[in-house]
C-alpha cells in the first residue's frame, strides 16, 4: 500500500507487489483465513471472479470490468504463491511460460510463416498445438479440461474431433439428429426409465450443441442469455402483481402467463453476436 493515500494516482502497482502482498498474507504475520487456504479450497473462488469479469463485459461496464479482472489476477498470484510455497514454480514461471507459448504458437508474427485470414492463423495454431501434445496423450479429447460447463465441454468435444472430418457437412445434419434424438427422447418417457430418460435427454442436449455450433452459435452464451430474459421477463410479473397490491401467491396461474406474454412485448432482448 501507498504510505500517502492522498497521492494515490501518483503511485505505481507494478504485479510484483501484489506478488509480495500475497506472500505477506501467507506469511508468519498473515491473515488467518489466508494462510489456512490450498489450491483446492478457493478454486471456487477462481470460477466465481471468471463469471463476474464476463458479467462485466456482458453488461459493457468498464469500470466494473478493471475491478473484476483484479480480482482474477489476484486468484493467479494467489495460485503461483501457493505453488512457490512449495517449491513447484512462481509467478515468473507462470508469466515465462505463456510469453513463450504465445510467441512459439504465433509464428506469423514472431517468425517467418505467413497467413491471409483469421482462419489461417488458427489453423497454424491447432496444428502447432497438436504438435505439443503429450505423447503420452493417445486421445484428442485428453487435453480439455474436465470442469469445463457442460454445454462449453459439448462444444468443445464437437470442434475438436471436426478438425479432423468427423462432423456433418452443415446445421441440417444435424438438426436431423436432434430430431431423432427427441423421439428417442419421447419414447423413454412413454416407458418410464429414468436411466433411459436421463441417457436420451443428455443426447437431445448435445445433439442441440451441435446444431448451434454449426450456426455459428455459442450454446453457453445463448443459454446464458435465455437465463436473464426469464429473470427479466419474471421480476415484470413481480412488480406488476406488487403494484396491484397482490403477492404471487394470489395471483393466479393463468394471469401470471398473461403478464409473462406482455414482458415479451414490452421488454428488449439483447442481441447476441456471433463467433468470428
Amino acid at each position: 500500500m501507498c504510505s500517502n493515500q492522498k497521492n494515490v494516482k501518483e503511485c505505481c502497482y507494478p504485479l510484483d507487489q501484489l506478488v509480495n502482498l500475497v506472500a505477506e498474507l501467507r506469511g508468519d504475520k498473515g491473515c488467518p483465513w489466508d494462510k489456512e487456504q490450498t489450491h483446492h479450497s478457493i478454486k471456487k473462488c477462481l470460477i466465481e471472479e471468471t463469471y463476474e469479469v464476463i458479467e462485466a463485459i456482458d453488461k459493457c461496464d468498464m469500470d466494473e470490468l478493471q475491478k473484476e479482472l483484479g480480482d482474477l489476477l489476484l486468484q493467479v498470484v494467489f495460485h503461483s504463491q501457493l505453488a512457490a510455497e512449495k517449491k513447484y514454480f512462481d509467478i515468473n514461471d507462470v508469466i515465462s511460460t505463456v510469453t513463450e507459448k504465445i510467441i512459439r504458437r504465433h509464428p506469423h508474427v514472431f517468425g517467418d510463416v505467413r497467413v491471409k485470414n483469421s482462419k489461417e492463423a488458427i489453423e497454424s495454431w491447432e496444428k502447432i498445438k497438436e504438435q505439443e501434445r503429450d505423447k503420452e496423450e493417445d486421445s484428442l479429447l485428453s487435453n480439455i479440461p474436465k470442469g469445463l460447463p457442460a454445454l462449453m465441454k459439448a462444444a468443445k468435444l464437437q470442434s475438436k474431433v471436426s478438425k479432423v472430418g468427423f462432423d456433418w457437412q452443415d446445421y441440417k445434419g444435424a438438426q436431423d439428429k436432434l430430431n431423432e434424438e427427441l423421439k428417442e427422447l419421447y419414447n423413454a418417457i412413454e416407458n418410464g426409465n429414468n436411466n433411459e430418460i436421463v441417457a436420451e435427454l443428455g443426447d437431445v442436449l448435445f445433439a442441440l450443441v451441435n446444431v448451434a455450433r454449426l450456426l455459428n452459435v455459442d450454446a453457453e452464451e445463448a443459454l446464458s442469455l435465455a437465463n436473464e430474459r426469464f429473470k427479466e421477463r419474471f421480476q415484470y410479473i413481480e412488480r406488476k402483481v406488487e403494484s396491484k397490491g397482490k403477492s404471487l401467491a394470489d395471483t393466479s396461474l393463468e394471469e401470471m402467463n398473461y403478464l409473462w406474454e406482455e414482458a415479451k412485448k414490452h421488454l428488449k432482448i439483447k442481441s447476441f453476436e456471433k463467433k468470428s
